[in-house]
């Protein structure tokens, strides 16, 4: 295990740099400022954010743009229903712009009535210090509003054992801090040690491979093996290895050395 670990240690240095930045879809919430703006646009971009990057990454742009480039602003303050009429357009694989719309009328209630993202994650983060029990509760919260059933599905359960890598990987752009400015540490209240990892098709794929994970489907399970692995390398900051499985996985290294 000694050397796997060296090994990830030397791959997160070398996928964790701003060039990182320009290939995924973290880029759209690093085209904005304002803290609002970074969790809005981030939330919306981590979303989508399934398929083929280059596709991803067009269409958080075009929806960017839908929303006048100002995501905060016109979440709170569109009022009409020529504001939200471009919204109907959008469309990102099987996310519709009638889920779009849903998304965005829940973010309004999340800043309007909740005091915004960090502050119900946070929440549901105090309630058993468990990023499984801060997804549930965010997910209570999220589709409170009236709703039809099918925008559910795009909002990972897991308390159905959904491994919610959309949503573990928005965590890690909030939460975790270091010197590459790849990811914003904005949220203080959850700690890094705590986050899980996103678990996709890639970093699944190079975690067998390297015998860090058994479990052959990737669900909220596989989640907790693989993280529990990663935290005996760094127990501070596991998710940082996010970035070694991704990279080998999606730039298909082969000499693992």
């Amino acid at each position: 295990m000694h050397n796997i670990k060296q090994t990830l240690n030397k791959y997160v240095e070398t996928f964790n740099t701003e060039v990182f930045i320009e290939n995924d879809p973290i880029q759209i919430p690093h085209g904005f400022s304002k803290r609002e703006d970074i969790e809005i646009a981030g939330f919306l971009a981590a979303t989508i954010a399934w398929g083929q990057r280059k596709s991803i990454i067009n269409n958080a742009k075009r929806l960017m743009e839908m929303m006048e480039n100002s995501p905060y602003l016109f979440v709170t303050q569109a009022n009409s229903a020529t504001d939200w009429q471009p919204i109907k357009k959008f469309v990102h694989r099987t996310f519709n712009g009638e889920d779009c719309l849903f998304f965005l009328h829940s973010l309004r209630n999340i800043y309007l009535k909740h005091n915004g993202l960090e502050t119900v994650f946070t929440k549901g983060f105090e309630r058993d210090s468990t990023i499984f029990g801060t997804l549930a509760y965010f997910r209570k919260i999220f589709l409170e509003l009236p709703h039809e059933k099918r925008v559910e599905k795009h909002l990972s359960d897991v308390s159905r054992g959904s491994a919610a890598k959309r949503l573990n990987m928005f965590l890690r752009w909030m939460v975790r801090q270091d010197r590459h400015g790849v990811d914003f540490g904005l949220w203080q209240n959850i700690p890094a040690a705590a986050l899980m990892l996103p678990l996709d098709v890639h970093s699944s794929s190079i975690a067998r491979k390297l015998g860090l994970l058994t479990r052959p489907q990737n669900d909220w399970k596989a989640v907790e093996e693989i993280t529990a692995v990663l935290r005996e390398f760094d127990p501070q900051d596991p998710v940082k290895y996010d970035f070694a499985l991704f990279g080998i996985g999606v730039n298909r290294v082969t000499q693992l050395s």
